[in-house]
């Protein structure tokens, strides 16, 4: 049997470990998954949300047990970890009352011809989830196509097979056998499941992973959704309140060591207000802590030694080429990469161009709004952006100027509960979240007769 260890980021300690799943056994197992998809279908939309409704308070229970295998696993500070467990149980009856009233049947009547408009299920959807947010990602995808009366084929990351484990124990402990099976492995599982016969794939990852998927996809034409990466900008203007603005780029650039999709990595300031910005921004980097997640720290681990090398070799490439070290740059160790600013970063720059995830704040200083949004939409990425500023009005200008799918007014990107988690051009096809996400994960039948 070969199996699959996990590592502590910030130990190397092995946490404990999983059978690796043979590809060669993925199309069996997804031929398993349709045939449990009927019976699964037949027990409507209600009937399904009654039992994983069922889910909430086992979630809650385990907050502080899942958030540290969270912290132990991937590296988060525990508070971070404690947030994201509490996010599994908290809003479950909600957004199982907003699946329900999305996908119930609609009818349309033109005075000759009455329509019905049913949201049916797929069949088998593989969920292909990534290590940063390693139980809450799984939730976005697997709860919405189990609603919808899909079953499910779920791969975590190799990198966190625990909690993705933990996670489906979870939903196994409700749900009828076979409707969620999980698979383990890497590349190679990961590959043999958007190769099978599955109807959809769902998947949150690299741009260069997404673009392999919906090539192999096109084959049969399977459905996907797909959350890519990032290279977030954000815009301070001239009017805008600094130390809230250099607040915010500490939190999104350093949370999670900046393995966050949707992290700022990219700070175009006012030439008028940027040694200001520069100055507060750096003060706030210069006393975060560098730690183990388990500790008081506010920056814990990188995921694993090959993140730690890109991060660490863009910053060396910038510094060498003359961007100014501001706060950090160095006492890296082990796992661990010191919140580091860097000012005078430019367009040719690999760190002013391609996704970083880590904990690295790249500030550019700008002589005008216009250059300012031509630099921020310089990009093949999509996903968020934010704009911080004082007059509400051209704030709000600037940011309808950004090709982002979700932006922020002197706030972070993500929307209100209700609203798509959607990104823009390589970020991003299909989308989570909100009534029509939801509806992503079906089948949309149209049935006519005459009035």
């Amino acid at each position: 049997m070969e199996t699959l260890k996990s590592h502590n980021p910030a130990t190397g300690e092995i946490l404990g470990e999983v059978e690796i799943t043979p590809a060669e056994e993925v199309p069996n197992i997804v031929a398993t998954a349709k045939a449990a998809q009927p019976a699964w279908g037949d027990l409507g939309l209600e009937g399904r949300a009654e039992l994983i409704k069922a889910t909430a308070d086992i979630f809650v229970d385990r907050v502080q047990e899942h958030g540290e295998l969270m912290t132990k696993e991937m590296g988060k500070p525990l508070k971070e970890a404690i947030g994201e467990a509490k996010s599994l149980g908290w809003g479950i009856e909600e957004e199982l009352a907003e699946i329900i009233e999305a996908l119930t049947p609609e009818v349309v009547e033109d005075g000759r011809l009455r329509s019905t408009i049913y949201h049916d299920p797929l069949g088998v959807v593989g969920a292909i989830t990534p290590w940063n947010f390693p139980m809450s990602m799984p939730a976005w995808m697997i709860l919405p196509s189990l609603a919808a009366g899909n079953t499910v084929v779920f791969k975590p990351s190799e990198e966190t097979p625990l909690c993705g484990q933990a996670y489906a124990d979870v939903l196994n402990e409700v749900l009828p056998k076979d409707v969620l099976i999980v698979i383990h492995g890497a590349d190679d599982q990961g590959k043999a499941i958007v190769q099978s016969d599955v109807d959809m794939i769902a998947f949150t990852g690299s741009r260069e992973a997404g673009k392999h998927i919906m090539r192999e996809a096109s084959g049969t034409l399977k459905r996907v959704v797909l959350e890519l990466g990032g290279k977030d900008p954000m815009i301070v203007l001239g009017d805008a309140d600094i130390a809230r603005a250099a607040k915010f780029a500490a939190s999104n650039s350093f949370r999670n060591a900046g393995q966050v999709c949707i992290s700022t990595e990219r700070i175009f300031v006012m030439d008028s207000v940027a040694q200001e910005f520069e100055h507060a921004l750096t003060e706030i980097a210069s006393v975060m802590t560098v730690g183990s997640g388990m500790g008081d720290a506010d920056v814990g681990p990188m995921v694993n030694s090959h993140q730690r090398d890109h991060v660490l070799g863009q910053l060396g490439a910038a510094i060498a080429g003359g961007a100014e070290v501001l706060a950090g740059g160095d006492g890296h160790y082990d796992n661990f990469v010191v919140p580091t600013v860097l000012g005078n970063v430019t367009d040719e720059m690999d760190i002013a161009n391609a996704e970083t995830f880590g904990p690295v704040a790249c500030v550019t200083r700008v002589s005008s709004v216009d250059e300012a949004v031509t630099k921020a939409n310089d990009t093949h990425f999509g996903l968020g952006a934010v704009v911080f500023g004082g007059d509400s009005e051209e704030t709000a200008e600037v940011a309808r100027r950004l090709t982002a799918g979700m932006i922020g007014i002197n706030s972070a990107p993500g929307g209100a509960v209700g609203t798509p988690w959607v990104g823009a051009r390589q970020s991003g096809f299909g989308f989570h979240k909100s009534p029509d996400g939801h509806k992503q994960f079906t089948q949309t039948r149209v049935v006519t007769s005459r009035a």
